[in-house]
């Protein structure tokens, strides 16, 4: 397993979340304009860029997830379990696309699943 991942993943899930709350932003214009900006960095410093720019896409899937619903340990469950499931998934199946949006809706659904079987949640910040 890279720790490039989860921490890639992280990164992009907890920037689009709080970038989502702005409000000039959405979920996704904070992920379309977070995933451009990275894919623009991993290119100038020459860090596989394919790659860790999709890690990151993936994580902005997760960080768009409702904020009504989810909290920040649970955009970070979810992150850190989309990672192992891409990591996984990128060789089963034909390109990054499937892997993608399988592993990003598996971690959000899992995630969700626990909620409602009970896992402890986030607090909400009061107004």
């Amino acid at each position: 397993m890279n720790l490039e991942y989860p921490v890639i993943a992280l990164l992009g899930a907890f920037l689009t979340f709080y970038l989502a709350k702005h409000n000039r932003f959405d979920g996704i214009r904070a992920s379309a304009s977070l995933s451009i900006i990275a894919y623009l960095i991993l290119s100038a410093l020459n860090l596989n860029p394919d790659l860790y720019s999709v890690v990151f896409f993936g994580g902005t899937f997760i960080g768009m997830s409702a904020p009504h619903r989810f909290g920040i340990y649970t955009v970070a469950s979810s992150s850190i379990l989309f990672s192992f499931l891409f990591e996984y998934l990128v060789p089963k199946l034909d390109g990054y696309g499937g892997a993608l949006g399988i592993s990003a809706f598996l971690a959000v659904c899992i995630c969700h699943m626990c909620i409602l079987l009970g896992a402890p949640r986030s607090k909400k910040p009061a107004p």
